[in-house]
C-alpha cells in the first residue's frame, strides 16, 4: 500500500541535486576541492553498534565450576551464602 508514496518520494531526493555550481567560472579542480571538503566533514550514518552480550549467554561462563552445594539440611541456604 505505501510502496508508491515510498518510490515517489525517493524519486524526489533523488531528483535534488547536492551541490550547485553558481560560479560559471569554477574549474573541474576547484569543484573537486569543494567536494572533497564536504564529504571529509561526515555527515554520513554511523554504523549500527553490535548488541552487548548477556553475560548469561558468555561462553566463559561455561568454564566456571558449578557451585558446591552442602548436602543435607538447611544445604539450599547454605548455597546462598557469601564464602
Amino acid at each position: 500500500m505505501t510502496a508508491p508514496q515510498d518510490s515517489a518520494v525517493s524519486e524526489s531526493v533523488a531528483a535534488t541535486p547536492a551541490l550547485r555550481v553558481i560560479d560559471a567560472h569554477a574549474t573541474p579542480e576547484e569543484i573537486a576541492a569543494i567536494v572533497t571538503v564536504l564529504s571529509s566533514l561526515g555527515g554520513g550514518v554511523e554504523p549500527a553498534r553490535r548488541p552487548q552480550r548477556s553475560q548469561w549467554a558468555h561462553p566463559g561462563r561455561q568454564m566456571q565450576p558449578a557451585p558446591a552445594v552442602a548436602p543435607g539440611r538447611g544445604g539450599w541456604r547454605a548455597s546462598a551464602l557469601p564464602r
